[in-house]
């Protein structure tokens, strides 16, 4: 399956993302991740994959030398060096995808997914084939973004799940209007009321409103709330707040998909 995790930045997205990679990495026979900021080493100090470093040299592997890797390395997270542009890293990405769609039961975790999928023709075949005929294979993603305004329409509509925070911009909230069942107001970030809200979708405290953050005394990011929603019609209003996850997130401030408990 695809499962779309999106807000802006500040959201607390990638520490929710990480949540979910824990829960669900004893699933699959295989675990991708494609960590643009190398934020996701606390899946590897937690001795839960592996970790590499991706520079010029991997660069080069293409996609046999990509399938001898993830084969000696099952669960691995892929961490792209600062000097490499998005352009290298997204040829990089189509490269591991096609060598890991070969494998048995792999499940992908694609963060900065927007940089990956980019709209239009610098999306790589590989790439928007994992997300319409992946499934088929038995290969799992996770989309990770905090610009749906330019991710590729193709990927945001193959996501048969999706977890959404806030957004604050009118160009993200109608990329996702048509496949939510929901007032898409419900995204529009701050607490506001939003009529016509699901009551799965209601806030324990004040009903019906919008999905809201909270921060510490220094600013930082410590709960948010999530609406996820699905095509069979189930949704949930969630609050990271009460998320139990074991491994450390290092990021800065900034089969079916296992969630954590909340």
């Amino acid at each position: 399956m695809n499962l779309l995790l999106a807000a802006i930045s500040g959201w607390g997205k990638s520490y929710h993302a990480q949540g979910i990679m824990e829960e669900s990495i004893s699933d699959y026979s295989h675990f991708i991740v494609l960590d643009f900021c190398d934020e996701y080493r606390g899946l590897v100090k937690a001795g839960l994959a592996s970790h590499a470093i991706v520079g010029e040299v991997e660069a080069g592997l293409g996609v046999s030398g990509w399938m001898d890797v993830l084969e000696q390395n099952k669960k691995v997270v892929l961490a792209r060096v600062e000097s490499m542009t998005v352009d290298e890293w997204r040829q990089v990405c189509a490269d591991v995808i096609e060598a890991g769609r070969r494998l048995d039961d792999p499940l992908f975790a694609i963060d900065e997914a927007h940089f990956v999928a980019p709209q239009g023709e610098k999306c790589p075949k590989p790439i928007t084939g994992l997300a319409t005929t992946g499934r088929g294979e038995g290969a799992s993603a996770l989309w990770i973004t905090q610009r749906l305004s330019t991710l590729e329409e193709t990927v945001i509509a193959q996501c048969q799940s999706r977890m959404l925070g806030g957004f604050n911009t009118d160009s993200d909230l109608n990329k996702i209007e048509d496949p939510l069942e929901y007032p898409v107001d419900a995204h529009n970030a701050g607490g506001h009321d939003v009529r016509g809200l699901p009551e799965d979708l209601h806030a324990d405290d004040e009903g019906g409103i919008s999905v809201r953050r909270w921060e510490n005394g220094d600013g930082d990011t410590v709960g948010s709330e999530w609406l996820f929603s699905d095509d069979s019609g189930d949704m949930k209003r969630i609050n990271t707040r009460g998320m139990d996850m074991q491994t450390t997130h290092y990021g800065s401030q900034g089969n079916p998909i296992s969630l954590p408990t909340y």
